[in-house]
């Protein structure tokens, strides 16, 4: 049972900062590496139940699932740090226009992009990556799991708004009970009824629904500290306006995550071929399960971060923001040492083809070895998002993959090739070397903006 909501509100200004990123991390963390498992469970299914070119038929939808999420957190990041930093003003008729307005901008982008994607539905797949042997499986999941999608963009929104205002293990149950749901219905889908891919996606989508009816009912219920109220409906330009400011770090991170997907696929596809695709898809798995947990982590700062910003304690933003960076970046370290050390049997756990594991390996080692930069990068992109300091935030999010790895995924395999190595090698290291330039730009906008942990006037509108 969580203790009333206005007395947790206020102890993000007067409790110690680690016992406060615990208990408000901790939830968060939980709820994202449990909700992580959507794509693993569908993975681990898909790979031993199907084949591996359902596998490479899944990766190739990530990039129109990342953008329908890219959406999801424009509204959901941007409201729910919105919404902290008007509470550490106390404003609680402010945060419940947000609720509602987040809503509208929710219910409205779902629609649009939803209705898009099924009307371009196999030319996107095939921009993407996909060849003859990998459309119908990509077809045929994306078909049924875009109504879901919608429902995810639902259900993080108010999954978010819940953390901001008190209630991080509502949020945790909420996230983590659709994902534990999904694992239990995918075995019955995939095996039982006999329905693949399709079994895989309809597992998801019914997952989805509940979690998104549960979300809903907690900020219907008038017990709630910030709820719905008829007030809060009516749209408002500059709460818009708020919310998407913040929010567009998160979403140009995830489009932009789509459209590298895609360009790397195609240079995957050149100098691999299909289960080059595949073995990228499975380190991927693991290397988002390292970013989910790391961004949990951050979940769990950005409401303390938001409020005390907003309260104008300085010092509290300070001490918030070192411990987290300490344990995210310690976190991609762990990761990190077991991708490298023990590869082959990460792989295993998805599929026993010995030619997709064979690529997967060195694949892992390239693409992992430098998590403890990417949990650093991570960290101060969701500070800034934090502290309503979107442009900040967008440049450290986007150029990891935009500035960086676009660019070398193209000059670094030739490199390789003229120095009598192969390409699919040098696509490898081009994630390696995008990971150390985005730290390092990342650390020169940190000392750009390191005034904000000493200023004590800070003006909101």
């Amino acid at each position: 049972m969580e203790l009333d909501t206005i007395d947790k509100t206020k102890e993000l200004e007067t409790k110690d900062i680690p016992t406060l990123l615990w208990t408000y991390a901790l939830p968060a963390v939980i709820s994202m590496v449990i909700a992580s498992l959507y794509n693993i469970a569908d993975r681990i299914f898909i790979g031993n139940g199907v084949g591996p070119l359902a596998i490479a038929g899944l990766v190739i939808t990530m990039p129109i699932m990342n953008i329908i999420h890219a959406f999801g957190a424009l509204v959901g990041v941007g409201s729910a740090s919105r919404m902290s930093i008007v509470l550490g003003k106390k404003d609680v008729n402010w945060a419940e226009n947000i609720l509602g307005n987040s809503m509208l901008l929710t219910l409205g982008l779902g629609v649009v992009v939803i209705f898009f994607s099924y009307l371009f539905m196999d030319n996107i797949l095939m921009k993407f990556g996909a060849t003859a042997d990998t459309l119908q499986y990509a077809r045929e999941y994306m078909v049924v799991i875009l109504p879901g999608m919608f429902l995810t963009t639902v259900t993080f929104n108010l999954a978010g708004l819940m953390r901001s205002s008190g209630y991080p293990l509502k949020s945790m149950f909420v996230l983590g009970g659709g994902a534990i749901l999904n694992i239990i219905l995918d075995p019955i889908f995939i095996f039982g009824f006999h329905w693949g891919i399709k079994g895989a996606a309809a597992a998801s989508t019914l997952s989805m629904f509940v979690t998104a009816v549960i979300a809903v009912a907690h900020f219907i219920n008038p017990k709630s500290f910030i709820h719905f109220k008829k007030h809060a409906w009516k749209p408002r330009g500059y709460i818009f306006k708020n919310i998407t400011m913040i929010g567009l770090s998160p979403f140009l991170m995830n489009v932009a995550a789509a459209g590298v997907v895609g360009i790397i696929n195609h240079q995957l596809l050149n100098y691999g071929g299909d289960f080059a695709v595949g073995a990228c898809g499975l380190v991927n798995t693991y290397g988002n399960l390292l970013v989910l947990l790391i961004i949990g982590i951050c979940q769990g700062m950005q409401p303390i971060a938001g409020y005390n910003y907003g309260a104008g304690h300085p010092d509290r933003l300070k001490a918030v923001f070192l411990l987290t960076m300490k344990i995210t970046v310690l976190v991609g370290l762990a990761g990190s040492i077991i991708s490298c050390v023990i590869p082959q049997y990460m792989m295993r756990v998805f599929t026993s083809d010995k030619d997709l594991i064979r690529i997967a390996i060195p694949a892992t080692r390239y693409m992992m070895v430098m998590f403890p930069l990417i949990g650093f990068t991570i960290t101060n992109s969701n500070f800034f998002q934090s502290i309503d300091k979107p442009w900040i935030a967008i440049t450290t999010s986007l150029s990891r993959q935009v500035l960086f790895l676009v660019p070398m995924s193209f000059i670094i395999p030739i490199l390789f090739e003229r120095a009598g190595g192969d390409g699919l090698t040098g696509v490898w290291a081009a994630a390696t070397l995008s990971d150390v330039c985005g730290a390092i730009l990342a650390a020169i906008l940190l000392f750009t903006q390191r005034k904000v942990f000493s200023e004590k006037a800070i003006d909101i509108k």
